[in-house]
C-alpha cells in the first residue's frame, strides 16, 4: 500500500469511527426489520430448500415476486444437472436402523447396501467410520479420494446435535466410495459397534433425474453504463429450511435491490440469488458461463453468504483488497457494525472463493452459527432479525456507494 492510499484509509476509517456513534433512523430501521422479518419467515416456512427440487423453484418464483415489488424487471435463468433423490439411506446396526444422507458428490450403493465391520479409515475393514463438521468437505476428501474401502460413514459433527451435511463440492465431477452422513446423537453406539467387530449394514441408495434449477437475476442499468458494474450474489438454496443460513442473505440481497432500484447510481448494478449452493456452487458457474467476463470484470462483487445475523455467531467480512475493506467499513460504522471480525482474502470462502479464482475483486460477508446445516435451523429462534436490518441497510449502502464511485474505489 502506497502512503497516499494508507492516508485516505485512515481518513475513511476514522469518518467510519465517527459514524458509528450515531445513530440511525429508529422508525427506518423498525421497517427494515419488519421487512427482513417478513422475508425470513416465509422462506423458512416453504419447507427444504434443495436444489432443483419443487420447493426450490416455488422459492425462485417468491423471490421474483419480492423483487417486482422492489420495482425492478428480474428474470430465470435456468441450468441442468442431474438431480440425486435419496431412496434409501440408512444404517442397521444393533437391530436399530439409523436413517442418514448419502453425500451427493460420492459414490452410491445398491439397495441392499454395503455389509460388513466398521474400522478406521486405512484399516482392512470393508466401512471405514470418521467425524467431520459440516463444512469440512477439504478435510473429508483425505479418507475419500484413493479409498479402498467398500464405503465411507461420517457422524456430522455440529454445534447441536444432528444430522448435519457435508455440501458436495465436487457434485459434477463424483469420486471415492458411497459416504453416508448420520447424525452425531448416534456417535457412542456406532463407536461400540466399531470396538465389538459387529457386522453393520450400509445403505445409500438413490435415483437420479434429469432436473433444471434457477437463478432469479436483475439489472438495475447505470446512468454511466460503460462503467465497470458492481456485482451482489447471494445463495438461495441448501439442505434444509435455511432461516438463518440463507435467510438473512436474501433478506440484505432484497433491501439492497430496492435501495438501488431507486437511486438510479451511475454504474450497473447486476444481482443473482444462485441456486446450487449445496452442489458446488453450481448456480453462480452458470451464472458465470453466461456473464465469462464479469467474474473478473466487474469493479467489485458483494457476497452476501451464509449466517448473515444468525442469533448464535458473529458475521465476518472477508475482502479481497485494503480500498474495498475501507469502503465497507464506512457503510458499516453508520450502523455499529464496523468493528466486525475480519479474514484475510486467502481465507475468503463460499461464492465469493470462485469470483477470486478467477480474479474478481470482492467484499464477503458470512457468518457462524449453532444451527449450521442443522435440521432446527428455523425462524424466529435461530435468526437475530435486528442485526439483519442493520447488515441489509449498511450493504445497501456499501452498494450504493460502489455503484457511485470513480474508476477505482
Amino acid at each position: 500500500m502506497t502512503r497516499r492510499e494508507w492516508l485516505e484509509m485512515a481518513a475513511l476509517l476514522a469518518v467510519a469511527r465517527r459514524a458509528s456513534a450515531q445513530s440511525p433512523d429508529a422508525k427506518s430501521l423498525e421497517a427494515t426489520e419488519r421487512r427482513a422479518a417478513d422475508v425470513i419467515r416465509r422462506y423458512a416456512a416453504e419447507g427444504i430448500h434443495r436444489t432443483a427440487t419443487p420447493v426450490d423453484r416455488a422459492s425462485a418464483d417468491r423471490l421474483m415476486t419480492l423483487a417486482r415489488a422492489a420495482g425492478a424487471a428480474p428474470g430465470l435463468e435456468p441450468f441442468e444437472l442431474s438431480r440425486v433423490d435419496p431412496v434409501a439411506a440408512y444404517l442397521e446396526i444393533g437391530g436399530r436402523r439409523i436413517d442418514g444422507l448419502p453425500m451427493f458428490d460420492g459414490a452410491f450403493t445398491s439397495v441392499e447396501g454395503v455389509r460388513g465391520s466398521i474400522g478406521a479409515p486405512g484399516s482392512d475393514r470393508p466401512i471405514a467410520l470418521t467425524k467431520a463438521s459440516p463444512n469440512a468437505e477439504t478435510e473429508l476428501r483425505k479418507h475419500r479420494d484413493g479409498s479402498r474401502h467398500r464405503a465411507l460413514l461420517v457422524v456430522t459433527i455440529g454445534q447441536r446435535p444432528g444430522l448435519c451435511p457435508i455440501n458436495a463440492a465436487s457434485f459434477s465431477r463424483p469420486f471415492g466410495p458411497p459416504v453416508l452422513l448420520v447424525g452425531s446423537e448416534y456417535a457412542e453406539l456406532i463407536e461400540q459397534a466399531a470396538d465389538g467387530d459387529e457386522t453393520v449394514r450400509l445403505v445409500a441408495h438413490v435415483a437420479r433425474k434429469p432436473a433444471t434449477a434457477f437463478n432469479v437475476v436483475a439489472t438495475v442499468r447505470g446512468t454511466q453504463p460503460a462503467l465497470q458494474p458492481v456485482c451482489v450474489m447471494t445463495p438461495r438454496s441448501g439442505w434444509y429450511q435455511n432461516a438463518s443460513e440463507r435467510g438473512g442473505g436474501l433478506a440484505c440481497w432484497l433491501e439492497t435491490l430496492t435501495a438501488v432500484q431507486a437511486a438510479r447510481p451511475q454504474r450497473t448494478v447486476r444481482f443473482v440469488a444462485s441456486s446450487g449452493h449445496e452442489l458446488g456452487h453450481l448456480g453462480l458457474h452458470a451464472f458465470l458461463q453466461r456473464n465469462p467476463a464479469l467474474a473478473e470484470g466487474a469493479l467489485m462483487w458483494v457476497h452476501l453468504g451464509a449466517n448473515i445475523g444468525a442469533s448464535t455467531g458473529a458475521t465476518t467480512m472477508t475482502c479481497s483488497d485494503d480500498r474495498g475493506q475501507t469502503a465497507a467499513l464506512r457503510a458499516l460504522g453508520v450502523y455499529g457494525l464496523a468493528d466486525l471480525p475480519r479474514s484475510p482474502a486467502a481465507q475468503v470462502g463460499g461464492e465469493a472463493l470462485t469470483i477470486s479464482e478467477a480474479g474478481g475483486r470482492f467484499i464477503s460477508f458470512i457468518g457462524r452459527n449453532a444451527w449450521f446445516h442443522n435440521p432446527r435451523d428455523q425462524w424466529p429462534d435461530a435468526v437475530d432479525v435486528k442485526a439483519v436490518a442493520r447488515f441489509a441497510r449498511a450493504v445497501s449502502e456499501l452498494t450504493l456507494a460502489l455503484a457511485n464511485s470513480a474508476d477505482t474505489v
